[in-house]
């Protein structure tokens, strides 16, 4: 095979891309779906919370709420890109990323969420912090490893 000809191929792709890409894909499905019935107001949804806490989800500033859904969105589609391993899936995932801290900082910084909310939704955002930054980090190590093209 020419040097050219492998410049071009892909690095082959293991079974944890699959793995990790459905993951991401069930996991980023769930923030799209919290997304939509919250904005949506569905009724048996926002049962499970507060006069107050409805009160304060729907008080969100329209940035807020456009940031929100490119942080869920931008994880659904990077998620689809991750599994037809295209490169652009290490950029969504950065900006889904950026998105979500962003929207952390207005809910718990400088806004009174944590009060409303309870320390749960803190831990919780946490966890999707962390789950987020991993996968922008790992789709970055596929794209720089030639799986992600």
């Amino acid at each position: 095979m020419s040097t050219e000809a492998r410049a071009v191929t892909p690095a082959r792709a293991d079974w944890k891309l699959w793995v990790v890409g459905i993951v991401a894909l069930l996991w980023n499905g769930m923030g799209a779906l919290d997304y939509v019935m919250t904005q949506t107001r569905n009724a048996a949804y926002m049962a499970q919370f507060t006069p107050e806490q409805l009160e304060y989800f729907y008080g969100f500033p329209a940035w807020v709420v456009a940031l929100w859904a490119i942080a869920v969105w931008g994880g659904v589609l990077a998620s689809v890109l991750l599994l037809l391993r295209r490169r652009l899936a290490e950029h969504v995932f950065l900006v889904s990323f950026l998105a979500m801290v962003v929207t952390t900082i207005h809910n718990f910084v400088l806004t009174d969420g944590m009060e409303k909310m309870g320390g749960g939704a803190a831990a919780f955002s946490a966890v999707i912090f962390v789950v987020a930054l991993g996968l922008y980090l790992y789709s970055r190590q596929l794209a720089r490893r030639g799986v992600l093209t």
